[in-house]
């Protein structure tokens, strides 16, 4: 299983490779991980999600499961790096958070069969999928303000290929404490 993660290294984006405690590039050049400034781990065109991807979501809001995914986009402005600051928007009381495995799609797909979808995976990370709650109601039916705003979805450190991810737990950490 392989880790890349993009960087910045002597002030431009570049992808590297996880080596234990190092990160190393296509050109040779090291760097600890503990010294480097992680950017979002892709450059996506696009942001989808999963609503209500799981059971106790849908019972927290007494609503039943769809009998197929639903999804919502977000803006590519959302996208935030691991460990970078969520900023907090104005009017905002309520900044929920949820921990969301990533799958990142390698190459354009469209109506690919179940079968085929894994054809088109090129990793796995993890993210911090945050809302503000204070406009789910109000914004009933959209997600854009509640899921969208600037910097909501931070992603990484890095991505993983291979990787089984099927009875896996993650942990979701807000200000380096686990939730």
């Amino acid at each position: 299983m392989s880790e890349f993660r993009r960087i910045l290294l002597d002030g431009y984006p570049a992808l590297v490779e996880r080596h234990g405690d190092e990160l190393v590039a296509g050109d040779g050049r090291v760097t600890a991980i503990a010294e480097a400034i992680h950017l979002p781990p892709t450059e996506p065109s696009k942001i989808i999600a999963v609503h209500l991807n799981y059971a106790s979501r849908s019972d927290e809001f007494m609503t039943k499961l769809p009998p197929a995914p639903t999804y919502f986009q977000k803006p590519i402005s959302a996208l935030n790096s691991h460990g970078a600051a969520v900023v907090r928007p104005r009017g905002c009381k309520w900044l929920n958070y949820e921990g969301e495995i990533v799958i990142v799609i390698g190459r354009t797909c469209r109506n690919v069969s179940p079968s085929e979808a894994g054809d088109y995976i090129a990793g796995y990370s993890v993210g911090n999928d945050y809302g503000l709650h204070d406009f789910r109601d109000t914004d009933a039916g959209s997600m854009l303000r509640v899921k969208g705003s600037d910097t909501l979805a931070p992603v990484g450190p890095g991505v993983v290929t291979d990787w089984d991810f099927h009875g896996k737990q993650i942990q979701t950490r807000v200000n380096g404490v686990v939730k």
